[in-house]
C-alpha cells in the first residue's frame, strides 16, 4: 500500500489517465477519488459512473448527452457526463465489461477530445481527467477479442494494482479499528477494544470480499456486541461470501482439502523454504506457519 500511496501522490497533480486494478472490495473507487482530491482539478467536478451496468443506448446517452426526441423518452435535451465532467475528473468503474462497440465510441472521443450527443451532429469540447478500474486481469484485457488494445494504451499511462485484503495482514487490525471508530460514532456507541481470540479471527480469515467485507462485518458487529470489548464470537464473516460445501462433496474438492494441497506442493516445489513458498503463495510467513499449524503440516 505504500507504493500506492507513493504513486497517488507522484501522479496526482498530473493529468494522466489512470488504470486502477483489483478484486471487488479492495477500496479501487477511493484511491480514484484520492487521486482526485489531490490533483489541481480538486475543486472541479468529480463524476462516478458504472459503465459495466449500462445498456448500449444508455452508455452513449449516459456519458456523451442527447438531444431531445433522439429517442424513445427523450424528452428534453440533456448533457452527458463527459460534458459534466468538463475541468475535473470522470472516474469509469467496471471498463473492463464494456463491449467492443463501447469501446470504440469511448476511444473516439478520448483520441479527438470532444463529444457528440445522441440525435445531434455538433461536436463538443471537452476538458477531463480519465480514471477507469476494472476487476478484470490485465492478462484478459490484453485478450483483442475482448478488449481494444488501443483503447488499453489511452487509458493506462499509469496502472495501479490494487492488492486483495489476504495480502494486506498488517492492515487488518487497522482497518478494523478504523470501521469500528465509524459504526460507533454512527450508531452513538462506546469504542470498542478487541480481545486476543478477536484479531486472531480476523487475521486468520481468508476475505473473499476484501476490504468492503472487513467493513459489514465490522458494522454488524458493533450493532450486535454487548459491552465494550469485541470478542471472537461477534465477528460474523458474511454467508454471501462464503462457499457452502455439499452434502455429497467429495474430499478432494473441499475447500481446506484444496487450500492444504496447494501448500503441500508449493512447500515440496521449493524444498521446505517457507520464504519463497509464502511469496508464491501470496501469503506472509506467520500467515504460512499458521496454515501449517491448522493442517498439521
Amino acid at each position: 500500500m505504500r507504493d500506492i500511496f507513493f504513486k497517488v501522490e507522484k501522479i496526482a497533480p498530473t493529468d494522466a489517465n489512470i488504470l486502477i486494478l483489483g478484486e471487488n472490495g479492495t477500496g479501487k473507487d477511493l484511491i480514484a477519488k484520492a487521486i482526485h482530491q489531490h490533483s489541481l482539478r480538486a475543486e472541479k467536478p468529480y463524476i462516478k459512473v458504472d459503465v459495466g451496468a449500462l445498456t448500449e443506448t444508455l452508455f452513449e446517452s449516459e456519458l456523451f448527452g442527447h438531444k431531445k426526441g433522439a429517442f424513445t423518452d427523450a424528452r428534453e435535451d440533456r448533457i452527458g457526463r463527459f460534458e459534466s465532467g468538463s475541468g475535473g475528473t470522470l472516474f469509469l468503474d467496471e471498463i473492463g465489461n464494456i463491449s467492443l462497440h463501447q469501446q470504440a465510441k469511448l476511444l473516439s472521443v478520448l483520441q479527438n477530445r470532444q463529444v457528440t450527443r445522441l440525435g445531434s451532429n455538433q461536436p463538443v469540447p471537452i476538458d477531463i481527467r480519465l480514471i477507469c478500474a476494472t476487476n478484470v486481469p490485465l492478462t484478459e484485457l490484453a485478450n483483442e477479442s475482448k478488449f481494444r488494445k488501443d483503447l488499453i494504451y489511452r487509458i493506462n499511462t499509469v496502472e495501479i494494482m490494487v492488492p486483495p485484503l489476504r495480502r494486506r495482514e498488517d492492515d487488518i487490525i487497522l482497518l478494523a479499528r478504523h470501521f469500528d471508530r465509524i459504526y460507533t460514532n454512527k450508531y452513538m456507541k462506546p469504542q470498542h477494544d478487541f480481545d486476543a481470540k478477536a484479531i486472531e479471527k480476523l487475521k486468520s480469515y481468508h476475505y473473499p470480499g476484501n476490504v468492503r467485507e472487513l467493513q459489514y462485518t465490522i458494522e454488524r458487529a458493533v450493532i450486535m456486541a454487548e459491552g465494550d470489548v469485541l470478542q471472537a464470537k461477534d465477528l460474523i464473516f458474511s454467508p454471501i461470501e462464503t462457499v457452502m460445501p455439499q452434502m455429497d462433496e467429495p474430499q478432494e474438492l473441499k475447500l481446506s482439502t484444496i487450500e492444504k494441497n496447494a501448500i503441500l506442493k508449493v512447500i515440496e516445489k521449493h524444498n521446505g523454504n517457507i520464504s519463497k513458498a509464502a511469496k508464491e503463495l501470496g501469503l506472509t510467513r506467520t500467515a504460512l506457519y499458521r496454515r501449517l499449524s491448522k493442517y498439521d503440516i
